[in-house]
């Protein structure tokens, strides 16, 4: 009893309170979100500028998903999201951006269309996956790892319904890819089918081919 009483006497008041706030995240999103077209979800870094090689690529990428009728969702801020935010919204489709509110580096980018600001990554990574039929990961860096081990896991799992996972540029994902196959498979942290999960490709088309035959 004594050792219950003490619980009680530690429990912050303010906790119980942020559960609403938790909860007012998941509606917003949701009451949001419902009604958009098919989207892919976007990731990579904040910190590529506009002329890069694979902002450019965002960009046409975003503009190439948009004309074929898909919405796209990114975190919001600049970079990577940035460009295929503006790839979509300059192609007349929807652009999403779900920013985290972050004391340094990411705020909202102008192009975002459709736009929600979240408190809590981890409301923001259900909205992430809830409504995108398909991952494309760009290079970048903890942030752009994190959301794409999420993915994996989550399909590795059977928590998530498979959907294509797509890496663009070959270049920069070599080292994990290699690290892999050479050190995670050849250990036996892995089973080989699980690198079916993800697939690299080096241009914004091919990776539109994969999310359209996806669809079928």
């Amino acid at each position: 009893m004594k050792g219950e009483q003490y619980i009680i006497d530690q429990i912050n008041p303010q906790e119980s309170w942020r559960i609403f706030r938790i909860m007012a995240e998941f509606v917003d999103g949701i009451e949001t979100l419902s009604s958009l077209e098919p989207a892919v979800t976007i990731f990579g870094s904040a910190r590529s500028k506009p002329g890069d090689k694979y902002y450019t690529m965002a960009e046409e990428l975003g503009g190439m998903l948009a004309k074929e009728g898909f919405a796209v969702i990114t975190g919001g801020g600049p970079g990577i999201m940035e460009a295929a935010n503006k790839g979509a919204k300059e192609a007349g489709g929807q652009s999403v951006g779900l920013n985290i509110v972050l004391p340094f580096e990411q705020k909202l980018n102008p192009y975002a269309n459709v736009h929600i600001n979240f408190r809590y990554f981890f409301v923001r990574k259900v909205m992430f996956v809830k409504y995108a039929l398909s991952y494309v990961i760009f290079p970048g860096g903890f942030g752009t790892l994190d959301e794409l081990f999420e993915a994996l896991t989550l399909i590795q799992t059977d928590k998530l319904k498979p959907f294509p996972v797509i890496l663009i540029g070959s270049h920069y994902w070599s080292g994990f890819l290699n690290w892999i196959n050479d050190t995670m498979l050849k250990e036996e942290m892995i089973s080989p089918e699980d690198r079916w999960i993800y697939t690299i490709v080096d241009t914004p088309r091919d990776a539109v081919e994969i999310i359209k035959n996806s669809k079928v």
